[in-house]
């Protein structure tokens, strides 16, 4: 490019100019702030020689990215400075060293094609300045606050403070102050550069020294607690060292000598892998170099300790005859002969291979059905020992994998605190209640617990605490949970999951018999040769004070009963029974210290009685009333009569089966859905399907096809406080809909489960033997339920499927059909109703044996 001047398309006007450009990397110049700049890029360079052949005035712009060598003009600010070079020298290093003043801020309009420079077209940005008693007051704040930054920033020298003193102009101010505040963002520069209005940046800079001496402030603490610390730690290691001078010339020996000595030893010989005993070795020479008074020397002999009671290579006996986990899991819990089976089949698989690496087991099932006492069982069959472990509520993932050592008060996780409690390396280790993980910012242990129970990887699991591999290969891990729909998906696919059920009526009686009553007797002091529990009274207790999917209720029941009858027989040693020195006579009033001396000897005379009396009690049906008061509940859960628009529905909760009653009211009104209950969205969206079932159907049901235009519509589960949500009610509704429409009654009688379609298909629901136990404890004589569950009917108890009429539907109006008391006398009835079952029956009978057709082929 030659030197002669480019003419300027805008000579006549002040604010465009055309400049050589040199981008700047992380640097920022201000107006009316001076600047040296060490410019070493050929182009750059250029652009020096350039400004100086026309005018000495260049155009300074901050690139974007710092690490282009050659940007852009997408890589540079469009909002730069335009300077005055006031001095320029050439170093030796091919390098250019120049001094540059900032004159006023602008903006590039164009960039301009030439092949050796950078040339911009400028145009410069206006300033607002006002003068305002505002902005007078906002300046000398802005000095004020500076004059406190300098006097704890002793970096900047006295003279700065002074110029900054005598500027008056805001503009000046601002961009002073910027240029000698080092911890400004670049980002945070570039943007009050662009930024023309003096007072936001004043405003900006206030903010900015606030932060910083707020910031210095707590340093200075810091900085003198430290050198406070320091200096207290240099007296203790100078008193210690005199210590040990002194110990040394009266010749006394060194206790903490003899322990490190002794921990040497057991390193030696405990039988560790070879990385603990290479990383023990390496930490016991670190503890010998370290004061016995320092801090990090408790931390170090805590780790050390801890490796060392770990069971490294220990392991129980294990017992592996299969006959005698039978006899033990037969000896400890009724009925379960599914749970049972694949118990027996997964120890069975443990005796023929040395170190199987199965799925791990995991129990499901309401509470009180046993998960916890049958992997109680399952360690003593096998002969390990047993620790469990809950995991409710665990939201850190360190409670799983440990804590790093470089926290206070860190501690090995849970994992590892099992086996080291056992003191064996081949445990059966219960992780309780593995569904009520929950995780936040500190981590998600159900992503720990992934190493935990994969058998691929458990034989070198790391814990945070040790930094050590631990074989978990060994160990029996066994989980429990309520729902397995809140087990995380991740963890689902290492585990296989085992059901356990509730119970029938007949078998809670036989565990009431068997085991809880002989327990109950035990505990509360009572033989069982003198207190007998009959049948009639066990039933008792289950149909009309308990009602729950296990026997946890049902066994406090029979603690209750045990403690009254112990009462009643202890009563019998009343104060006529007792020796007469130990009675204060009457009318005469003892002081406090002779009614204690009298309770205590009333209490050692009532002790000899109670060896000499005998208690005989034969608990009945009558007992249970009279010591535990009226009934709690009735069987059954059903209305005295069929009414319309109440239907009862089928739920499976965390807790068992739960009958649930839709209950619909039609009301004058222009077509409103209300859904009440508390019900998640499965349900609402249930809802809704079976309305627009409902409306396709109107004219088969002899029903106003504009009744949802003409009628509000209002849908209630009842027990409104109890969250409630899933796939099984919406035939339920639909049914208790249709009753309400049609001033039809709901069968009394009979309960459903199954999810409805807009077309009316019925479709499969889970856990169908928890619903039908509620329907059996609920008095139900009829279920209905999805035809794709016919598959599950072979797994229920013979005592359910003979208390219920079980009907196989997979379409609504087949559900009508069963659901809906049709009877033409009835005085709610439409004359056309006997039409209406006809074609019903027709439609029940066709589907029927399609479906029996389909299942032979």
């Amino acid at each position: 490019m030659p030197n002669d001047p480019i003419e300027d398309s805008s000579s006549n006007s002040t604010k465009t100019k055309k400049l050589p450009l040199i981008p700047l990397r992380e640097m920022l110049v201000f107006p009316t702030t001076v600047r040296a700049l060490f410019v070493g890029r050929a182009k750059s360079i250029e652009a020096l020689e350039e400004a100086q052949a026309l005018g000495k005035e260049i155009f300074l712009a901050s690139q974007v990215k710092s690490k282009i060598n050659d940007p852009s003009p997408d890589d540079i600010y469009n909002v730069g400075t335009v300077a005055e070079i006031v001095q320029l020298l050439r170093l030796p290093d091919d390098t250019v060293k120049v001094l540059v003043e900032g004159k006023y801020r602008a903006r590039i309009k164009e960039y301009i094609e030439t092949d050796r420079v950078l040339m911009v077209e400028t145009e410069r940005l206006v300033e607002k300045t006002t003068k305002t008693i505002e902005n007078e007051a906002l300046c000398r704040t802005v000095k004020l606050a500076f004059d406190n930054y300098v006097r704890l920033n002793k970096n900047l020298p006295q003279e700065v403070v002074l110029n900054i003193r005598g500027i008056e102009d805001e503009s000046k101010l601002s961009d002073t102050l910027i240029g000698q505040l080092k911890n400004f963002k670049h980002q945070d520069k570039q943007r009050l550069l662009e930024e023309t209005d003096p007072r936001i940046r004043l405003e900006e800079i206030y903010s900015f020294i606030q932060s910083e001496l707020e910031i210095m402030r707590v340093e200075k603490k810091i900085r003198a607690r430290v050198k406070r610390q320091m200096e207290k730690t240099q007296k203790e290691y100078y008193l210690n060292e005199q210590m040990q001078a002194i110990q040394k010339e009266l010749g006394d020996r060194d206790s903490g000598q003899a322990e490190l000595t002794e921990l040497e030893n057991q390193i030696t010989t405990k039988k560790l892998s070879k990385e603990a005993k290479d990383k023990l070795s390496k930490e016991m020479r670190k503890l010998k170099m370290m004061s016995p008074m320092a801090a990090e020397a408790t931390v170090v002999r805590n780790y050390i300790d801890t490796v060392l009671s770990l069971p490294w290579n220990e392991f129980s006996n294990e017992i592996k005859n299969v006959a005698f986990a039978e006899k033990i899991l037969d000896q400890d819990h009724y009925g379960l002969k599914k749970v049972k089976d694949r118990i027996v089949e997964y120890l069975s698989v443990s005796a023929l291979v040395e170190n199987p690496k199965g799925p791990i087991l995991c129990l499901v099932g309401p509470p009180g059905v046993g998960k916890t006492s049958l992997a109680k069982s399952i360690a003593k069959a096998t002969g390990r020992e047993f620790s469990r472990m809950s995991l409710g509520g665990v939201q850190d993932e360190a409670e799983i994998r440990g804590h790093r050592r470089t926290y206070i008060g860190s501690m090995p996780g849970k994992i590892i605190q099992s086996i080291k409690k056992t003191g064996v390396s081949n445990p059966v280790i219960l992780l309780d209640e593995i569904d009520k993980l929950s995780n936040n910012h500190r981590g998600d242990p159900a992503a720990a617990l992934l190493e935990v129970l994969d058998p691929q990887q458990n034989s070198t699991f790391q814990d945070h605490y040790l930094d050590l591999d631990f074989d978990l290969s060994k160990v029996l891990f066994i989980a429990t949970a309520n729902n397995m729909q809140t087990i995380p998906a991740p963890l689902l696919d290492r585990l296989e999951m085992i059901s356990l059920s509730g119970y029938t009526e007949d078998e809670k009686i036989a565990i009431a018999s068997q085991y809880l009553v002989n327990r109950q007797l035990k505990n509360n002091g009572l033989d069982t040769h003198n207190v007998a529990f009959d049948q009639s009274s066990l039933r008792e207790l289950v149909q009309y004070y308990t009602r729950e999917a296990g026997v946890r209720n049902l066994e406090r029941e029979i603690g209750s009963l045990c403690r009254k009858v112990a009462r009643k027989h202890l009563k019998k040693l009343g104060i006529e029974n007792l020796p007469a020195d130990v009675i204060t006579p009457k009318g005469e009033k003892a002081d406090d210290a002779a009614e204690l001396k009298q309770a205590q000897q009333l209490n050692k005379s009532q002790k000899k009685l109670i060896k000499e009396i005998s208690i005989k009690e034969k608990v009945t049906a009558a007992s249970v009333k009279k010591y535990l008061g009226p009934r709690k509940y009735r069987i059954g859960l059903l209305n005295h009569e069929n009414e319309v628009g109440i239907c009862t529905g089928l739920a499976y909760t965390s807790v068992g089966g739960e009958l649930l009653e839709a209950e619909i009211v039609i009301l004058p009104g222009k077509g409103k859905l209300s859904i009440t209950g508390k019900l998640g969205e499965v349900m609402q969206e249930s809802a809704q399907a079976a309305l627009s079932y409902v409306r396709s159907r109107s004219d088969f049901l002899a029903i106003d096809p504009t009744f949802y235009a003409k009628n509000d519509i209002h849908i209630h589960i009842p027990e409104g406080a109890i969250p409630k949500d899933g796939p099984s009610a919406g035939i339920c509704m639909a049914t208790a809909l249709t009753s309400a429409l049609t001033e039809i009654p709901v069968n009394r009688f009979v309960a459903m489960t199954g999810e409805v379609t807009l077309r009316g298909r019925v479709l499969p629901i889970g856990g169908l033997k928890e619903k039908l136990l509620a329907a059996v404890r609920g008095g139900i004589k009829k279920v209905l339920i999805p035809m794709d569950n016919k598959r599950d009917i072979a797994e229920l108890p013979t005592k359910v499927k003979n208390a219920l009429e079980i009907v196989l539907v997979d379409h609504m109006d087949t559900v009508l059909l069963h659901a809906l008391a049709w009877d033409v006398k009835s005085t709610t009835a439409k004359d056309d109703d006997q039409a209406l079952f006809e074609k019903l029956r027709k439609i029940n009978e066709a589907e029927l044996k399609a479906a029996e057709q389909a299942s032979a082929h």
